[in-house]
């Protein structure tokens, strides 16, 4: 019996060992999670949404030039005794008609009004376009920022855990020389101080990356799951452009302005529509049916078909044109102002982002070597501690000074990943060759 259950209890056994053991988390590299963003952010899906609208905006407007065309069709039976008694029974009662037609009506001319639509709907398309490059731009930038955020958290977990590992060593150390008799109660309590001083610093730590995976998570479009970031740890050098080139780039390439600019010519092609509200149009028109109509024994089916050209000019419509006319042209100054608002905000941000990022270059160059010189420090502190010339104080600074640094130094490598992801965002170009 128990032969036969083994391999039933070997089953259960793997199943529950299956669930009980997590899932592998997912390493993203920043390509990947930018592949990712692409594909699932929610800002990115919206604006592929708006093209769609604005495609099917396009279509319609085209339909003004081209024309259209209807098929109609009617069965019809008519029962009426009048005739019937006027004719002392030769008209019957009974009457059955039949008939189709065939119409179509075609805009030959509407002074600019049909051109201008089809005009303004194509400057939507390259609107919608443009749109759908600014939330890509945004969704790489916010992207890209909570990776590095991820890595920055990571780091400072590192620096936190290894700090903490050191005060343990610095507690253990103490209690064996107050064995020894070399150290005494008061070297003790300050190395268990120090020690349980360190932990919050790892609690916080790991909290950090829980809300910075988090964040990241959200920005791929995701609720849960687990993730891993793999980066380098140190940016390499990056090229700055001078301020000319910079902003030269940013008023051409950034997806605001080219929209803006698109606005304000699909702006004026509205305004052409509405001067033509009291423009004179054509029209052209045909209609070609038959019916049959059969009434007792008699029974017809006659053809007809009708064309027409037809000529309207309004003269007189209450001045709802002309006040429609002068909200169209304000909608285009509007547009204007805003566009020279928007140019001078984006040639002030491109100055804002190249000194942020000459200023974290620099602030990483010179941390570089502070946490060189604070390694060294800690080292000469602890060598002199053992040999009686250096006292715990010392130590204790040198180790704060070595874990600022660190920290300090984590912190800068974002900043300037960051700065310089910024950079290329205000000059249209994150993302793009």
């Amino acid at each position: 019996m128990i032969g036969r259950a083994a391999p039933v209890l070997l089953a259960v056994g793997a199943t529950l060992g299956a669930l009980a053991t997590p899932a592998a988390a997912e390493v993203l590299t920043l390509e990947g999670a930018l592949a990712i963003a692409e594909e699932h952010n929610r800002d990115v899906q919206k604006a592929r949404e708006y093209q769609n609208w604005i495609r099917g905006r396009y279509v319609e407007e085209r339909a003004q030039a081209l024309p259209r065309v209807e098929i109609g069709g009617a069965l019809r039976r008519d029962y009426d005794e009048t005739f019937y008694e006027f004719s002392g029974g030769l008209f019957p009662k009974d009457q059955d008609t039949t008939s189709y037609s065939v119409s179509v009506t075609q805009t030959l001319f509407h002074w600019g009004k049909i051109a201008a639509a089809i005009r303004g709907a194509n400057i939507g398309v390259d609107a919608g376009r443009e749109q759908l490059r600014f939330y890509r731009q945004a969704a790489r930038r916010a992207v890209t920022e909570a990776f590095y955020d991820v890595i920055l958290a990571e780091e400072i977990l590192a620096i936190a855990r290894e700090n903490l590992e050191q005060r343990q060593r610095h507690l253990e150390e103490a209690r064996k020389k107050l064995d020894l008799g070399t150290a005494t109660d008061y070297d003790v309590l300050a190395a268990k101080v120090a020690e349980e001083n360190a932990r919050p610093g790892l609690i916080r730590a790991e909290n950090a990356i829980r809300t910075a995976k988090k964040r990241l998570l959200l920005l791929l479009g995701r609720e849960e799951g687990e993730i891993e970031v793999a980066g380098t740890p140190d940016p390499g050098e990056a090229e700055l452009p001078d301020y000319e080139r910079a902003k030269t780039a940013a008023l051409a390439r950034r997806p605001e302005i080219t929209q803006q600019r698109l606005l304000v010519s699909g702006l004026e092609q509205i305004l052409t529509i509405e001067r033509a509200g009291l423009r004179p149009r054509m029209d052209v028109s045909g209609t070609y049916g038959r019916s049959s109509l059969a009434a007792g024994d008699l029974e017809v089916r006659p053809v007809a078909w009708s064309a027409a050209l037809t000529v309207s000019f309004p003269i007189f419509d209450g001045f709802r044109t002309q006040g429609r006319v002068q909200q169209a042209r304000s909608d285009v100054d509007t547009a204007r102002i805003e566009l020279s608002k928007l140019e001078e905000s984006v040639t002030l941000q491109v100055r804002v982002a190249l000194d942020a990022a000459r200023e974290a270059e620099e602030i990483l160059s010179a941390l570089r070597g502070t946490v060189r010189q604070a390694e060294r420090l800690r080292e000469m502190a602890e060598e002199g501690f053992e040999y009686g010339v250096k006292t715990r104080l010392d130590v204790d600074d040198a180790q704060v000074n070595l874990v600022q640094a660190r920290a300090n130094l984590a912190r800068a490598r974002r900043d300037h990943r960051v700065a310089v992801n910024d950079l290329r965002w205000v000059q249209g170009v994150l993302g793009e060759p």
